[in-house]
Parts: C-alpha cells; structure tokens; sequence
C-alpha cells in the first residue's frame, strides 16, 4: 500500500497545483489547491492528498496505536522537506527550475511516506504522544486553512512571479 498511496498522493497533488486555475479561481477551491507559485502553496498541495490518503487508511486498515503520532510526522516530513529541497537547489542555480521542482515534490512525497510508514510499526507509544500529535495535527490544520487567507509576508509565502502573497499573489490578480 506503501506505493500506491504515494502514487495517488503525487497525482492529486499534480492536479491540485492547476485546480483552483480550472476552477476559475473559485475561494473554495483554494483552500485545498495551489493559487500561486510560493513555496507554501507547494506544501499545501502535498498536505492535501496526504490528508485525503490518512482518511482512505483509517477506513481500509483501521486505527493502529502509532497512527495519530505517525500522520503528524507526515505531514511536519512535508512541511519541512519541500523548502529544504527548493531552497537547498534554488542556492546553487539562483532560480526555480520546473522539472527540478517536480522531482522535489515528489521525493517530499516518498520522503514523508516512508516516515509513515517507520513511525507506525515502531513500538506502541504512550497516550501522551497521541495527544501531543493530535495537537499538532490540529495545528498543522489549523495554519493550512488559515494562511491561505493570511499568508505571512515571508519568502515561504511569496509567489516568486508575482512577489505578492496568498490570493493576491496570483497572476490573474494582476491582469487588469
């Protein structure tokens, strides 16, 4: 199950990157897709699906003792790993390259999957993991739904086009 889930964790997310586009910029749908090129819209877009996987293995293999505390991992694995790759590349090459970008993204996924995968058959931990992870969950969702709207002005939240934030930071804001 290991590969499939980060087979369809990186296709919804290749899809959430063009949705709210298609959508015809619906605020809805931006909550959940990319509305600009900034590095947090690409964590936005990894964090989707991987929530979305998180409920289909809650229905198809239940609840295991470590699958609060492993889900957290995950999705702190994608915070963390995207700008770490990007900005790590983008240093040396002064620039975003696509195919570059893409691959990171797609080694964030794996990455953030086998963590999963470590963290969930290590041995039962106590209850106050559990909690601190559903805190943290709560947190990590809580800043997903919130800097869509609010983004930070920081480099992690700048569209590197446009050099404006969140909703704002997307070009057909600039078309006329």
């Amino acid at each position: 199950m290991l590969y499939i889930g980060i087979i369809i964790i990186c296709a919804i997310g290749t899809l959430l990157h063009f949705l709210y586009e298609i959508s015809h910029h619906n605020k809805f749908v931006a909550i959940f897709a990319a509305v600009n090129e900034s590095t947090w819209e690409h964590i936005k877009i990894a964090m989707t699906p991987t929530i979305l996987w998180s409920i289909y293995e809650i229905n198809e293999c239940g609840f295991s003792a470590n699958f609060i505390f492993a889900k957290s991992m995950t999705l702190l694995t994608i915070i963390l790993v995207i700008p770490i790759l990007f900005y790590s590349y983008t240093a040396f090459t002064k620039k975003s390259i696509l195919w570059v970008d893409v691959i990171c993204f797609f080694i964030t996924i794996t990455c953030s999957q086998f963590v999963y995968r470590y963290v969930i058959n290590l041995i039962n931990y106590s209850n106050v993991f559990t909690y601190i992870s559903f805190g943290l969950i709560l947190i990590e969702l809580f800043l997903y739904f919130y800097f869509t709207y609010h983004p930070l002005k920081n480099f992690i939240f700048e569209d590197p086009i446009t050099h404006k934030y969140g909703l704002d930071g997307h070009p057909c804001h600039h078309e006329h």
